[in-house]
């Protein structure tokens, strides 16, 4: 059995991968991905300290997050595809341009 320890370094790499992703890049749909990233590290984190805790409550609130991710990820493609119609960019400079 491996112990819960080094899923919480993965997880640890997961993240941090993702935080700079989503910092140092421009294009949204890459911070997006990135965010999916760090949502997805929480949940394997979720998941092996409820297996190494017999929890099933972290379990069901691993559902709950992928639900969340899965809203978001809708809305922010609706967002990119509502960007690129406006500006022919998909970087998170352009938003600024959909004010009003």
């Amino acid at each position: 059995m491996i112990p819960v320890s080094w899923y919480l370094v993965l997880t640890l790499f997961l993240f941090a991968i993702g935080a700079f992703g989503f910092i140092a890049r421009r294009n949204v749909i890459i911070m997006l991905m990135c965010i999916e990233i760090m949502l997805n590290a929480v949940n394997v984190t979720l998941v092996a300290l409820g297996r190494g805790l017999a929890h099933t409550t972290a379990h069901v609130l691993v559902f709950f997050i992928i639900a969340v991710a899965a809203a978001e990820a809708a809305i922010g493609l609706a967002l990119v595809v509502l960007l690129f119609k406006k500006t022919r960019e998909i970087h998170m400079d352009e938003f600024r341009t959909l004010k009003g």
